[in-house]
């Protein structure tokens, strides 16, 4: 089987997997891989991803035009093209809705509380990118904000984006956020949420490079930038975030490991600096 020939498989097999898990409903959602240097490799516009079939996708340049294929590339395929051109090392994109994550971004809260040890290593936080008007190229701009250095993201009043080295990496992410939406909305729901401590955070982060685990930014603490975090993690506040860093909140830990939520306000809080990746 060739290279393509698996690509379109793989695509097919994780548009299953989305639409079985409840990640997309109906048309929603798109997947893209390149396809060598100057291709890529794309869903079609208006078909189910749970039923799709390799002959399906449609082949275009980076600047978007279709090359190969009897369908139309997917409608966001704007939004596609925008995370290659930021990320060189960025060879799949997961466009879906899953429904936890999805209520995040409509709530306007962030995934960006220091809770899951797997989730700060593997994504650090999961910022939302301002609300934009599908397929349109409002889409990009607002992801342009948040790509350099982030490999998840949430959609306000849209969905989730991630993006990985491959497709199947690029999809485990979409698992990761959706699950950690779900473990964080009972938490919260039960009343509480303990905190990883700054301190346990910044091992998390030395643990990076043990682990083999690349990322587009390293954490590093600026307490001074409170009032930064909460306007710039605030999609309704109209301020531009700094986009090349991520804010993950972790209170001090006092010697402890984990510290009560205890609001907003007592916050410390921790940014990723954009980095090309951590090595071993």
């Amino acid at each position: 089987m060739s290279a393509e020939s698996t690509l379109r498989a793989d695509i097919v097999e994780v548009g299953r997997r989305m639409y079985a898990r409840g990640y997309t409903a109906s048309n929603d959602g798109n997947i893209s891989v390149r396809l060598g240097a100057d291709r890529l490799l794309m869903t079609p516009k208006s078909v189910c991803k749970g039923f799709m079939t390799p002959d399906m996708m449609c082949i275009t340049d980076l600047e978007g035009r279709k090359l190969q294929g009897d369908r139309d590339p997917s409608s966001e395929m704007l939004m596609h093209l925008e995370v290659y051109r930021q990320r060189p090392d960025v060879q799949a994109v997961v466009h879906a809705h899953p429904p936890t994550a999805t209520g995040f971004a409509v709530a306007g809260i962030p995934l960006d509380r220091a809770v899951l040890a797997e989730v700060l290593t593997t994504l650090g936080s999961i910022p939302i990118a301002e609300y934009a008007t599908p397929s349109t190229k409002e889409l990009p701009e607002a992801v342009r904000k948040y790509i350099k250095a982030h490999d998840g993201m949430l959609l306000a009043n849209h969905g989730a984006l991630t993006v990985g080295t491959d497709l199947y990496g690029a999809y485990y992410k979409m698992e990761t956020i959706e699950h950690f939406a779900k473990i964080s909305l009972v938490a919260r729901m039960l009343g509480r949420e303990n905190l990883l401590s700054r301190e346990e955070v910044m091992r998390l982060q030395e643990l990076r490079g043990a682990y083999g685990i690349k990322a587009p930014a390293p954490i590093c603490a600026e307490p001074e930038t409170d009032a930064q975090f909460t306007q710039g993690m605030d999609p309704s506040s109209g301020s531009v975030p700094d986009a090349s860093c991520q804010v993950v909140q972790a209170p001090k830990g006092g010697g402890s490991r984990l510290v009560a939520d205890i609001g907003r306000d007592t916050q410390l809080t921790l940014r990723l600096r954009t980095h090309s990746a951590i090595s071993t």
